[in-house]
Parts: structure tokens; sequence; C-alpha cells
């Protein structure tokens, strides 16, 4: 049996345009048969679809995505019948976000924020539902025309309620590094406060143009796990010290020192100028994890660099409307 290709059929959907391949799936731009709408169909490779482990985790990822509903989160759809292992998801002009910021370079502080809250509401109601996004970054992040974002790929999120999976293709390590909270450097599963620490760094770097820690391998992750960020105005004096405050603490090392859910983050993002009121004393610093345990997450890591979400279609188009009124 091959490989799904551009002009098959899989049940009510004929498959028109290949968007991309990764290293698990396909994903195709396809026609809905029965309505005419276009969709998006992501198809496992057929060497994974007797993989018992990968089709649990590939239906955990079709049951967040149909049971939350959320104007910033791609909508995943219910087939009429389904035969075989796919996921159906509307269809949504634009770009991803790490297209956007490539051509665009760094953002208005308040298209960024704009951005942020979107994020942040969309994030609070996956925690509110028991789901962990754990790989959140932009290029997971679909920005529209219109200056919407929606959040996709859930195929490492964590359903708080399910048992745990493991798999030999996989690993509770897995991530993307730039945007990997030190907790999960280290191979914890992650909590909420992971998605916070992942959409701090994701604002850090559309204030900038920049990463909170850059470099690679072990340099980059031992940075993150023992190293403070400079403030996003030691890079672009013009932002504001409560954006500052709001993005820093966001990305503490500590999760005990991040915010403690996106609820209190969307807060402080809606209104700035209130962040150091609401703020609580900074924990004393505390000392790095042994080297030995930091090198060993290091190495798993690495290992596992080539695995994660699927590269999405990136086009190069102009900015949306939105997003370039507000630069």
């Amino acid at each position: 049996m091959r490989d799904d290709a551009v002009g098959d059929r899989v049940d009510q959907y004929q498959l028109t345009e290949l968007l991309a391949r990764g290293g698990m799936a396909s994903v195709f731009k396809a026609r809905d048969l029965a309505s005419g709408a276009a969709v998006v169909l992501k198809i496992p490779y057929v060497q994974y679809e007797s993989d018992v482990v990968f089709h649990e985790r590939f239906r955990r990822e079709q049951e967040i995505g149909q049971r939350i509903q959320h104007p910033h989160i791609v909508r995943v759809l219910t087939p009429v019948e389904q035969s075989r292992m796919y996921l159906a998801m509307e269809h949504v002009e634009g770009r991803p976000l790490a297209a956007l910021l490539r051509e665009a370079g760094p953002l208005r502080p308040g298209a960024a924020v704009a951005i942020a809250i979107q994020l942040c509401d969309a994030l609070a109601c996956l925690h509110a539902h028991g789901v962990v996004h754990r790989d959140l970054k932009p290029e997971n992040v679909w920005v529209t025309p219109s200056g919407q974002v929606k959040i996709l790929d859930f195929g490492i999120a964590l359903l708080e309620s399910a048992r745990r999976l493991t798999w030999a293709g996989l690993s509770h390590a897995l991530g993307t590094p730039d945007f990997m909270a030190p907790e999960q450097i280290r191979g914890k599963r992650g909590d909420a406060r992971t998605d916070v620490y992942a959409l701090g760094t994701m604002l850090y770097e559309m204030l900038t143009g920049r990463l909170p820690h850059e470099g690679q391998g072990e340099a980059l992750l031992r940075a993150k796990d023992t190293v403070d960020a400079k403030a996003p105005s030691a890079h672009r004096p013009e932002l504001d010290a409560a954006l500052d405050r709001i993005v820093l603490r966001a990305i503490e090392r500590d999760p005990r020192d991040r915010y403690q859910n996106a609820v209190d983050l969307l807060a402080d993002l809606r209104d700035p100028a209130g962040a150091a009121v609401r703020a609580p004393l900074r924990r004393p610093s505390r000392r790095a994890p042994p080297p030995r345990r930091l090198l060993a997450s290091v190495a798993l890591v690495a290992a596992l660099a080539g695995l994660g979400a699927l590269a999405w279609w990136t086009a190069p188009r102009s900015p949306p409307a939105a997003i370039r009124a507000a630069r």
C-alpha cells in the first residue's frame, strides 16, 4: 500500500494539493465532496498506521481538536464516516507567524501584544479543558490576512485526564529547543506553565526579533537552564518597562516564579500598567541542576531534534493587513 497523493479520495474528501510533508505525516488541501468546502487533511504515512501507540496519539490529537471550540484554535472536523486514520481540519487562509517574523522582523509593541493576547486566550481555554500544548512556537501559529491567529498541531499535546503513552519514536522530552521550558529540557512532562514559557518566548521574539537565549545544541540548552534572559528593552530601548516585567516573568527559569496560568498572564497583557502591582515577589536565585543531569537531557533532546510538529506551508506573502496597520 502506497502513501496518499494528490487526486486520491479519502472517504468524503478529494486531495487537491500537497501542502507539506513532515516526519510522520503529509498535509493536503482537499475538497469536501459533500459540501464543496476546502479542508485540510493530515494523513500519517502508511508505515505508522499499524502502530498501536502512534494510532492512540493520533486519536488523542483528534479528540482534543474536536472537543475544544475556540476562535483562536484550528477547528477539527468530524467526517460523516471515517475508514482510516487521518485528521480533517478547517482550511484557513494565511501563513505561519514564523514566516511573518522572517519577513517583517520585530513587530510594533501593539501588534505583538495583540497576537499574544489571542494566543493567551486560546491557552486559557486549552488549560481549562486539561490540555497542555507543549510545542507552542511561531511555526504552529497561523496568521490570517485580517490578523486573526490560530494555534495548530496538537501532535505532542498532553491531555491531563488521559493515560501516559510511550512510543519508541516519541518521548516526553519532545519539543522545539528554542521554545522549550527548562523543565522540558530536564524531561518533565510539562503543565500550563510550560505553555506560558513558550508564549513568553514568542512575545520576546515578536518584540525584539531575537530569542531570549541564542545559540545551538548544548550551549543553548545550558543557557536556558542557568542564565536569566536580558530584558527585551536591552535590545529595543523604546519598549515599555511594563512589557519587560511581563515577558521576563513569563520566561522565568523556575516554573514557580512564572505566571502560574494563562489567565493571570492574559490579565497583565490586557493591562500592562497594572502588571507591577499584581506581580509577586521573585524567589531567590536557585542553583542550577547538576551538569551531568543536564548533559543527559541535552543528549536526549539532540537525538529528538528532527521530531515535532509538521512544517506548514510558508509561501511568502505580504504581511496581513491588521499587522501592517499596527506596525
